[in-house]
């Protein structure tokens, strides 16, 4: 923790510096805050704006789904489909965002399955990767696919931990599936939600810098340019370090202040969030 997390931390002075490599951060011409500049930057703000409604889709479809594939795996009676389902589902988890974007391709694109079988059945092609307004669409479709059943592990073993009298004394007083999971599972697990909710808060501002970068040059970076893919495209490609460790500490201050500001809400209802009073 203190060497990989701790320690970079003073390399944060580069965006207060017109840095050169090879010298020595002492040697380095300061500048102030003239790196900061950024944030009028038309093209920087579109990559904010972009951000932004990709963490919002992303939150509201992306987050709960592992919450629900639980709830459903939970239900099964058979312990071998549900053991079978799982490994199902966890497997995308462990495949590259290379693979994954190539997948999507093979799928949706062109000249993808998709397509194929609509040009043999003369019902027309049709353009979704490579289509800037279906962009945001497909980034969502990928992640739900790559990362949702991986997340089911934690809420799985939430849910495994709650006492079973509960669900006994629940189904004598005639209470049906329904009834038990909305007045004892979801309780029990509300914690748990919203403190991976405030975790997620903390990274909402990163969306995926290589599953983005691996199709940008399909629908340009008007329609997909993030903010890791603007400090890249305008950092680090045309080796503005300072510009890049500016913009790079302005999203983790963003991001700190929303953990706070969540885990003080966290509090007003009552949860213990992230850390306590």
């Amino acid at each position: 923790m203190i060497l990989f997390q701790w320690v970079p931390l003073a390399g944060n002075v580069i965006a207060f510096q017109e840095y050169r490599p090879y010298l020595p951060l002492t040697g380095q011409t300061w500048v102030g805050f003239e790196n900061f500049a950024f944030i009028v930057d038309p093209t920087f703000l579109n990559a904010l704006e972009n951000t932004l409604v990709l963490t919002l889709i992303q939150s509201v479809l992306v987050f709960p789904i592992p919450l629900a594939l639980a709830l459903v795996l939970n239900s099964l009676a058979g312990e071998q489909l549900k053991r079978l389902l799982q490994s199902i589902f966890y497997l995308p988890h462990f495949l590259s965002w290379v693979i994954v974007v190539a997948l999507f391709q093979q799928m949706l694109g062109n000249a993808g399955i998709l397509n194929t079988f609509l040009l043999q059945n003369d019902l027309g092609a049709v353009q979704i990767v490579g289509e800037p307004d279906l962009f945001r669409v497909l980034l969502t479709s990928q992640v739900i696919w790559k990362s949702a059943g991986w997340g089911t592990i934690i809420f799985l073993a939430a849910i495994s931990r709650i006492d079973q009298e509960q669900y006994e004394a629940a189904a004598v007083d005639g209470a049906g599936s329904w009834r038990r999971m909305w007045h004892i599972t979801l309780p029990s697990l509300k914690g748990l939600f919203i403190l991976l909710f405030i975790l997620q808060l903390g990274e909402s501002l990163t969306v995926g810098f290589e599953q983005i970068i691996l199709q940008q040059g399909a629908v340009g970076r008007e329609a997909s340019e993030v903010i890791d893919t603007w400090v890249y495209n305008n950092g680090v490609i045309d080796q503005n370090w300072g510009l890049a460790a500016a913009a790079g500490l302005f999203k983790s201050v963003i991001g700190v202040c929303l953990v706070i500001g969540a885990n003080k809400l966290a509090h007003v209802f009552g949860e213990r969030g992230v850390y306590e009073r």
